[in-house]
């Protein structure tokens, strides 16, 4: 092999490793990307279809001062029993980070968790980070005590 052939033949194995290693370099830096980008960018989802669900408890069975979370449709409502016993429903997801609330019967409030948010017993946001209220429900008591909760 002559020094012309060995240089040649040296820079088309630079040229292959070069190649190699600049794909494998994208691929782990596309590898570590896709996982922040779908993190940072939360997935699409639709408004729930449904436009009434019927509560799995009675009306007589809650407590006054309470509160119950349920299923509506993909998302979680609440359900408060007031402490002067009126029943009130609303969607059960923060307005800030989409969180899930709950009922403190302490305060006597809707509390988020995630960051301290607290709405009152109308799910108005009243402290905390939340920039809106809580989505309304409507309710509708049947004669037998059932609980049919829709969109507002």
């Amino acid at each position: 092999m002559t020094k012309v052939e060995y240089l040649e033949d040296l820079a088309s194995r630079r040229k292959f490793i070069h190649a190699l290693l600049s794909t494998s370099f994208g691929a782990m830096l596309l590898s570590f990307a896709y996982p922040v980008l779908r993190f940072i960018v939360p997935p699409k989802t639709g408004e729930p279809r449904i436009a009434s669900v019927e509560i799995p408890w009675r009306a007589a069975e809650l407590k006054s001062n309470s509160g119950r979370i349920f299923k509506f449709g993909s998302q979680p409502g609440i359900l408060v029993k007031t402490p002067t016993g009126e029943l009130r429903a609303f969607t059960a997801v923060c307005t800030h980070l989409a969180c899930t609330v709950q009922y403190r019967e302490d305060m006597q409030m809707i509390w988020c968790a995630c960051h301290n948010g607290h709405y009152d017993l109308f799910g108005k946001n009243v402290a905390g980070p939340p920039p809106r209220p809580l989505d309304p429900y409507k309710l509708q008591v049947a004669g037998d005590g059932k609980i049919l909760v829709s969109k507002a």
